[in-house]
C-alpha cells in the first residue's frame, strides 16, 4: 500500500541556519517533522519554538522515532550521524559535501551499501529547471558531442565569518573548494552523465581571508580575525575524464570580479550558457539551413525552490521503493576535491585512475 509523505517521520541533525532552512521545506514537502539534534542549546530552543518538536543533544533518542534523517551538521560530523542512521536502516539525506575527507566519505559509502535504507547527498542545483532543459537538449543531440564544461562558482565578497567552522580545515575539510566547488564539480559532471575524472590539475589560494584590511561586503557570523582562517578562499582547476571530456573550474569566496555561477557547456553543434544566480539560459549555435549566421537563443525556464524539489525526489523515492542514491557520484566529487588539494600542494597534475 502506498503511503503519503506525511507518514515519513523525519528528523534533522544540525539545527543551524541550513538546518532551519531544511526544516521549513520539509513542512512544505509534507513530511512529519518530529525532532532535531544539536549540541547547541540555543539552536535547540529556537527549533522547538519554531517547529513545536522535541530536540536532543545526541542522536540516539531521535533515531528511535524517525524513518528518515536530514544531516546538516558541519562536514566533520556527517559520517558519525549518517553511519549510525544507516546502520539502523534509517533513510538519510546529507547536505553536501559527502564528508570532510575522502576516508570519511568512503565509510559513508560503505554504510549506504550495507543498509536497506536510501542515502542521498544534497546537490540541490541538479533540480533546477534550467539544468533539466540543458540535459534534455544534450540528450536530444542538439549540442552535438559535448567536449568541455566551464564551471564558475564565484562570490565577490562572500567569506563566511572567520572563526566559524567553515574557516577551519580540520572541521570543514577545506574552504571555498569544498564549500562551493563541490556544487560546481558535481553539476559540471552531472550535465554530461558523470564520466570518470582521470587527471586533475589545480591550484588553491588564500588571498583575502588572512588579511587585516579585507573589506567584507557579505559575511555571516562573527569575525574572529585572520588568525582563525586556515583554508583557501579560491581555487582554479582543470580535469580530464575517461571519455576525453574536460572540465575547467573557477571557485571563490572572494575575488575582485563580479559574482557569477555561470556554466558553459561546449558542444560540436552548439553551446549552452546558464547562470544559477541570474536564472538565464542561452543556446549558441551556427545556422546551417540558410545563409551562414550565428544564433543566440534565450530560453525562459520556470524558477523553482531546488531544495524543496530535492526533498520531494528523496521522499517520493522512499515511498515508491526506489533508490535515489547519488552517493557514488558524491564520492567521485570528493576524490576530485582531494586531487585538487594534492595537485596544489605538489605543484603537478594528479592521477585519479
Amino acid at each position: 500500500m502506498t503511503r503519503d509523505r506525511s507518514s515519513i517521520r523525519t528528523g534533522i541533525v544540525g539545527l543551524g541556519n541550513i538546518g532551519q532552512y531544511h526544516g521549513q521545506r520539509l513542512l512544505d514537502t509534507g513530511v512529519s517533522l518530529v525532532g532535531g539534534v544539536d549540541i547547541d542549546p540555543r539552536a535547540r530552543e529556537q527549533f522547538e519554538r519554531r517547529y513545536d518538536a522535541p530536540t536532543y543533544d545526541r542522536g540516539d533518542p531521535l533515531y528511535e522515532s524517525v524513518d528518515a534523517l536530514v544531516v546538516t551538521t558541519p562536514n566533520e560530523y556527517h559520517e558519525p550521524y549518517a553511519v549510525e542512521a544507516l546502520e539502523r536502516d534509517i533513510h538519510v539525506l546529507i547536505e553536501k559535501p559527502l564528508a570532510h575527507t575522502v576516508e570519511s566519505a568512503e565509510r559513508i559509502v560503505e554504510a549506504a551499501a550495507d543498509s536497506e535504507a536510501a542515502c542521498m547527498v544534497g546537490f540541490n542545483n541538479r533540480f533546477s529547471n534550467t539544468v533539466a532543459v540543458v540535459r534534455d537538449r544534450i540528450d536530444r543531440g542538439e549540442l552535438g558531442d559535448v567536449r568541455h564544461v566551464e564551471a564558475n562558482y564565484v562570490r565577490r565578497r562572500g567569506v563566511p565569518g572567520r572563526g566559524t567552522w567553515f574557516t577551519h580545515r580540520e572541521r570543514a575539510g577545506g574552504g571555498a573548494l569544498i564549500d562551493l566547488g563541490v556544487h560546481a564539480i558535481d553539476l559540471a559532471l552531472y550535465v554530461i552523465d558523470f564520466p570518470a575524472p582521470t587527471v586533475v590539475l589545480g591550484e588553491t589560494r588564500s588571498d583575502f581571508g588572512r588579511r587585516d584590511d579585507y573589506v567584507y561586503l557579505e559575511m555571516w557570523g562573527e569575525d574572529a580575525g585572520p588568525e582563525s582562517f586556515d583554508v583557501e578562499d579560491s581555487s582554479s582547476a582543470f580535469a580530464r575524464t575517461d571519455s576525453g571530456q574536460t572540465v575547467s573550474l573557477e571557485v571563490a569566496w572572494a575575488t575582485n570580479r563580479p559574482a557569477t555561477h555561470e556554466f558553459v557547456v561546449h558542444g560540436t553543434e552548439a553551446a549552452a550558457r546558464f547562470d544559477l544566480i541570474e536564472h538565464d539560459l542561452t543556446f549558441h549555435r551556427a545556422r546551417t539551413n540558410g545563409p551562414a549566421a550565428l544564433e543566440d537563443t534565450s530560453v525562459r525556464t520556470r524558477d523553482v525552490d531546488t531544495h524543496r524539489e530535492e526533498q520531494q525526489v528523496f521522499f517520493d523515492a522512499i515511498l515508491d521503493g526506489e533508490d535515489p542514491s547519488n552517493v557514488a557520484e558524491a564520492f567521485t566529487v570528493q576524490r576530485v576535491i582531494q586531487a585538487i588539494y594534492r595537485s596544489s600542494e605538489r605543484g603537478e597534475a594528479v592521477s585519479l585512475s
